[in-house]
């Protein structure tokens, strides 16, 4: 890279930044800056964690020639929403693991318990498959270069029995694509560990500095 790029990380729904730590290691030794960020990911909506977001992404994306986004799985509902209030203009390359863009079966039959509104909170009540108007208008359209990494495993038996179709455990690969993404790819990894995936890591990669993914 012939100017200084970074990457920001945003983590899933039951994770911390130390979850993506690995992958931000690899970035770093790539030659990318890194800002991975904790948030509020159970105590608030989408749009409430986006703009507690906004200041500090904003501040990062000005020491950078180009600011690209690796997410995991509702990380990426996260930056969705981010890009469609608070685009960076130097925005990069947008790399989604495991993403719900269509929402989780999962989500789908727990929403309505108790112990999960209290664990998961506003945002996990926006991972239906089934979403209002007030929520389909957080997320603009994909007009960036997207790259999206499904996992076809799954170490959740039990919540794979609510997921049709290859699945990674928590998301099922069809329900990860999004129109107007670049490239898509399935991996044979676990939705809670995907990020670790020397593999997976290595796709990221290719995806940030090519646009695409290599398919090694």
């Amino acid at each position: 890279m012939s100017a200084t790029e970074g990457v920001l990380l945003l983590h899933g729904i039951a994770r911390r930044a130390a979850s993506l730590r690995p992958l931000e290691r690899r970035l770093s030794a790539a030659g990318y800056v890194t800002l991975n960020l904790d948030y509020p990911a159970r105590h608030l909506g989408l749009a409430e964690i986006a703009g507690a977001l906004a200041p500090a992404v904003s501040a990062f994306g000005a020491g950078v020639a180009r600011l690209h986004i690796v997410t995991h799985s509702m990380g990426g509902l996260v930056a969705r929403v981010l890009l469609t209030g608070h685009r960076p203009e130097n925005l990069g390359r947008v790399v989604m693991l495991g993403p719900p863009n269509e929402g989780s079966e999962v989500a789908d039959a727990l929403h309505r318990f108790a112990l999960y509104r209290r664990v998961f909170g506003p945002a996990g009540a926006e991972l239906v498959t089934k979403r209002n108007e007030t929520c389909r208008r957080l997320f603009g359209p994909v007009d960036y270069p997207l790259g999206i990494i499904a996992g076809s495993r799954s170490v959740y038996p039990l919540a794979s029995l609510l997921l049709p179709g290859p699945n990674d455990g928590r998301v099922t690969v069809a329900r990860t694509r999004l129109a107007g993404m670049t490239d898509h790819i399935v991996l044979p990894v676990a939705h809670p560990t995907m990020m670790w995936s020397r593999r997976l890591q290595d796709e990221t990669l290719h995806f940030l500095r090519e646009g695409r993914f290599g398919r090694n």
